[in-house]
């Protein structure tokens, strides 16, 4: 009985040890706490105080003024018709990569050029626009050679019309990277089964395999509509003061010199943003889960 308990109290320390893995996740909870878990806090905070760190709702009430509406609701259409462009774009894409043979050169060269495409944005993707489609753009001067005119390019330059291209070019290979997995897993068996029942390619898309991909499709469209929403160097590089989305407004809130002592109210509408971001991606993470249960077996 004497050695038990002095096994037991042994065997309680080893596991109160700090392991190997432990030391090595220490680095990324470090970088969450100073990148992440800190600046929301000092938003969430600053959006309760006034200029005199004093508690107050001001800052909230200030989000129903019609600029900032008017902000708000723009992003939101910048963002889902992007989203939903991308998504419709980008999953007919998956599927034309999955059918391609595994490991084959085209299968490899797309979901690479996809992956570069995907992160290729900011200032960068803007430029590459405006020497592309503004007035004096290079496609903008052949185009208008063989007789064909651009509009003079100042659409590019609008949150609905030009924003919305450019963001579409990152887009819809964002989509392709997220949802080839999804399209990947469908089972040849699964057709094989519907065909032998007497189904119909219809019956297998609209009984099998729809349901199986709506989750991970619709997860997907999320996902990237908060790429959208949260956007803010392409946007900030085209469209003017004058169309205002809220990623900009909270920008000019906090950084510019002739708006001052706004910078509460921008906390405010950053985190409005964190709030719709927040329920985003908690859909996400449901229907992430949801459509898992197909994908393991």
């Amino acid at each position: 009985m004497a050695d038990t308990a002095s096994v037991r109290p042994a065997g309680a320390l080893r596991r109160l040890r700090p392991s190997g893995a432990l030391a090595g996740v220490v680095p990324f909870f470090a970088y969450t706490t100073v990148f992440l878990l800190i600046p929301t806090l000092v938003v969430v905070i600053g959006a309760f105080l006034d200029g005199d760190n004093r508690p107050t709702l001001g800052n909230v009430s200030a989000l129903t003024q019609p600029a900032v509406v008017r902000g708000l609701v723009q992003s939101v259409v910048l963002s889902a018709v992007t989203a939903l462009g991308g998504a419709v774009i980008g999953g007919v894409l998956a599927y034309a990569v999955s059918t391609a043979r595994p490991g084959s050169v085209t299968q490899r060269f797309f979901t690479s050029l996809c992956g570069v495409l995907a992160q290729f944005g900011g200032v960068a993707l803007a430029f590459a626009f405006i020497a592309s489609f503004s007035a004096q753009g290079l496609l903008s001067v052949l185009l208008s050679e063989v007789g064909m005119s651009t509009g003079g390019g100042l659409w590019l330059y609008e949150w609905d019309r030009g924003l919305m291209l450019v963001y579409l070019y990152f887009q819809i290979p964002l989509m392709l990277i997220v949802f080839l997995p999804a399209v990947e897993g469908l089972r040849p068996q699964w057709r094989e089964a519907t065909e032998t029942l007497g189904g119909t390619t219809w019956t297998y898309w609209r009984r099998v395999a729809g349901p199986i991909l709506l989750p991970s499709f619709v997860g997907a469209t999320l996902l990237l509509f908060t790429n959208a929403f949260s956007a803010y160097s392409t946007a900030k590089a085209l469209v003017p003061q004058a169309n205002p989305l809220l990623p900009l407004q909270i920008g000019s809130s906090l950084s510019s010199e002739v708006i001052l002592g706004q910078e509460n109210i921008g906390k405010a509408m950053a985190f409005e943003m964190v709030v719709v971001v927040a329920v985003v991606m908690a859909l996400y993470a449901w229907l992430d889960k949801r459509s898992g249960r197909w994908m393991s077996r």
